[in-house]
């Protein structure tokens, strides 16, 4: 079996990982564009509601998701439609008439009322690469598109470009070594179009069609983003187990790592129904080890260790195999994955959804978290988050867009009129308003304003006599600056044995200095010093007393100098 999962976003080591840059646009937005597609997005989704198909050779799921106003993700819709009638080993395209017949009464049972579906093809029918190119610019990569020239040379494939519907998103930019990665995702356009008409037949419109493999990605995402679990954010591996599909998804910082299971027919066979211990045993040793295999690579080359694995299966007996898995690898968890963990369910939805395996329920409730990228919102989202094979995926947009302008025009057109005459009618309501009130309280005004005025004529006359008052307290200086400076020019003067009893300053040139000396030359020297002073015109002694006591020891002569000051 050929591995279209082989080298599925091989990560790169950790010197050499490039970051996601998106190319630079070459216009800007200004802030009214963005304004007006920010709400065209919004009410555009709102708008355009996608119900989840998933379509089996013997089983159709139904499923719609939204959110209330807490913001809480809820099960608005499910259905599960079992019918009978076509081979065992047969596939969906084989019988699309029958497929798009179920599907019509699958729709009325659940009630459907959107006409948009999404979609999800076989891995099988899908090819999966990353390749590497040459740093482009959008515009660029863009025009290489066109002309098939890029994937000429980067995808070799057996049949005619033409003959398939490809996406392909930027998923990795590296500046240094001038390369990017790309994702590449292409189907048959055969393939695409049985589809298409089988949803068409059965009453609905395509507008996305994903893989399977990228839907469950999609389911466990969200999930874990319900959770709010950091680690299961960053590190999650999923275990798809089943008749249909078997392959290792370990989604590491956003990006996915697969890697395929192979089983042979004769596998298939014990999976439906074997009673033989040994064949059972046989095919778990086989299948384990490419697990454990998967694991191992993934856990060297990252330096991550796996602990649990969240398996999906569509087998009635998984737990049995499970309990197999467990013992083969015992150091790792294999724990159902349940898509409806942390979504709220209606009651009358809980019996539809009351199932001991709820894991094969991944992909349509994957499909169902799916929105319809109008304007093109999720350009730079992780890739495997926006894949859509839909051929003619862009006029389709197109269209949506044109849809979306047109109705928020016509809204925005019957909004402005409306708020229009209502504000001339506030306007208008709260002037009259207004008016009675003022004429109302006129007598009121008028007396008010004459006491105001007599209150103003008092306040005018206290006023003016104040500022009279401050002009004379501005005319008179002040002489405590000329005061402070004599006074510590004196205090320098004196000399030892000398002390002050009196200082008298007569308010203008004289300061009078009255003390006690213990000798005529202390005094003669205060006199010298006084007069080396600069705010000090002239010291004299004015007068001197002899001592009264008969101590020689304590006699201290009296004095009183006069001091005429400079410039007074």
């Amino acid at each position: 079996m050929k591995n279209p999962l082989a080298n599925l976003f091989k990560k790169k080591d950790a010197g050499e990982a490039p970051s996601v840059t998106p190319a630079p646009s070459g216009k800007k937005e200004n802030f009214f564009q963005k304004l007006i597609k920010n709400r065209l997005g919004k009410s555009s989704v709102k708008g355009e509601q996608i119900v989840g198909v998933d379509l089996t050779t013997n089983e159709i799921r139904l499923a719609q998701i939204s959110t209330n106003k807490a913001n809480q993700w809820v099960l608005e819709k499910f259905y599960s439609h079992k019918f009978d009638g076509l081979p065992e080993n047969s596939t969906v395209l084989e019988h699309p008439d029958k497929l798009a017949d179920e599907l019509k009464v699958a729709i009325q049972k659940a009630k459907i009322d959107t006409s948009n579906a999404a979609i999800a093809i076989p891995v099988t029918s899908a090819i999966i690469r990353v390749v590497t190119s040459p740093l482009m610019t959008d515009e660029e990569l863009n025009n290489a598109v066109k002309t098939d020239s890029l994937w000429e040379n980067l995808v070799q494939l057996t049949d005619n470009l033409d003959d398939y519907s490809i996406f392909h998103q930027v998923i990795n930019r590296n500046a240094t070594e001038n390369t990017m990665d790309i994702l590449f995702v292409a189907s048959k356009l055969a393939d695409i179009n049985s589809y298409t008409d089988i949803i068409k037949k059965g009453g609905l419109n395509a507008v996305i069609i994903d893989v399977k493999c990228f839907a469950l990605k999609s389911a466990v995402d969200q999930i874990n983003q319900i959770s709010g679990s950091i680690e299961e954010s960053n590190l999650t591996a999923v275990l798809e187990f089943g008749l249909d599909e078997n392959y290792v998804m370990i989604l590491y910082e956003n990006n996915p790592i697969i890697t395929d299971i192979f089983i042979r027919g004769q596998d298939r066979n014990t999976l439906i129904a074997s009673d033989n211990q040994e064949e059972m045993e046989a095919l778990v040793r086989r299948y384990i080890t490419q697990v454990k295999q998967a694991v191992q690579d993934f856990e060297t080359k990252y330096e991550k260790r796996i602990r649990n694995l969240k398996v999906t299966s569509n087998l009635p007996n998984v737990e049995t195999y499970l309990a197999s898995f467990r013992k083969n690898l015992v150091n790792t968890g294999f724990n159902l994955f349940d898509p409806l963990d942390g979504i709220k369910i209606p009651a009358q939805l809980e019996e539809n959804v009351r199932l001991e395996n709820r894991s094969y329920l991944s992909t349509v409730l994957g499909l169902a978290f799916r929105q319809l990228d109008v304007f093109g919102y999720f350009k730079f989202v992780t890739a495997v988050k926006n894949i859509n094979l839909l051929p003619n995926r862009d006029s389709m947009m197109q269209q949506k867009r044109a849809k979306a302008f047109s109705n928020f025009a016509f809204k925005g057109i019957v909004g402005v009129v409306a708020a229009i005459y209502i504000v001339l009618f506030g306007l208008s309501f709260w002037q009259i308003t207004t008016l009675n009130n003022k004429i109302s309280d006129y007598d009121q005004v008028v007396q008010n304003h004459e006491i105001k005025s007599g209150e103003v004529a008092k306040l005018s006359k206290e006023l003016g006599k104040l500022k009279k008052q401050m002009e004379l307290s501005n005319s008179i200086k002040s002489n405590k600056k000329i005061s402070f400076r004599v006074l510590a020019q004196i205090a320098s003067a004196v000399p030892k044995r000398v002390k002050f009893t009196k200082l008298d300053y007569n308010g203008s040139n004289q300061i009078l200095i009255e003390g006690m000396a213990a000798s005529d030359q202390d005094i003669l020297k205060l006199i010298s010093n006084l007069n080396n002073k600069k705010l000090i015109s002239q010291a004299s002694l004015a007068s001197m007393t002899l001592p009264n006591s008969s101590n020689a020891n304590n006699a201290m002569k009296g004095f009183l100098i006069a001091c005429k000051l400079e410039n007074a």
